[in-house]
């Protein structure tokens, strides 16, 4: 846990190549620069399923964990890496396809995220992304207005009992929870659902995103 005055060390893992999540973050680095300097971010970006870089800085280099990766093939000593810096309650923001960031560790999403990952709804439907009943005032939501979001809407319903739910995602046809909170593992965690490729130019997202940082670093 870091202390007002201290930096937060801030590791993004990126795999998630349908999403072209090395550029979003890179995007998102830079916002970070901008509007939270406090953080300094490392990016660690996989460059196939079955790459395998070294998760070292997870061993205690790393205040909060930020996964955007998709069912990736790693196993062994890295992942074991993953799952200690879970398991001794390690704060994690985890975007959209983290819920099925690695295909030998498909209970993250249960177990840390809270999540319950179903598939998705078709894609090319835009969703009105809304403030959750009661979530208003949460710190993460600080100056985040409802947006619209280009990505399918996530199947992630009912998600855990002990979640905090904060952003809906609403179709015409569809409803789902897209963005919450979860301490069940010990440490500070938030998910969200979504994580487009454009979601990274609306203003609000990165917001969302800068905020779920701060709180999981308990400086928010």
């Amino acid at each position: 846990m870091t202390s007002p005055d201290e930096r937060i060390r801030l590791t993004m893992l990126s795999g998630s190549f349908e999403y072209d999540s090395e550029d979003s973050l890179t995007v998102l680095r830079g916002y970070l620069k901008e509007n939270a300097p406090a953080v300094d971010s490392t990016l660690i970006a996989y460059q196939s399923e079955d790459d395998n870089p070294s998760l070292e800085l997870l061993d205690e280099q790393t205040d909060v964990l930020l996964v955007f990766t998709r069912r990736l093939n790693t196993a062994g000593v890295e992942l074991e890496r993953f799952k200690s810096y879970c398991a001794r309650g390690g704060a994690v923001v985890g975007i959209r396809t983290a819920s099925h960031a690695y295909q030998n560790w498909l209970a993250f999403d249960d177990e840390i995220l809270g999540g319950n990952y179903d598939g998705h709804y078709g894609s090319g439907l835009a969703a009105h992304v809304e403030i959750a009943e009661g979530a208003r005032k949460h710190p993460i939501l600080h100056e985040v207005l409802p947006f619209e979001s280009r990505g399918s809407l996530y199947r992630n319903s009912p998600i855990s009992a002990d979640a905090n739910l904060l952003l809906t995602g609403r179709t015409d046809a569809h409803f789902e929870p897209v963005a919450w909170t979860h301490t069940g593992g010990g440490g500070r965690v938030f998910y969200t659902s979504l994580g487009h490729q454009k979601d990274f130019w609306e203003l609000d997202f990165l917001r969302l995103i800068e905020n779920a940082v701060l709180w999981a670093a308990n400086q928010a």
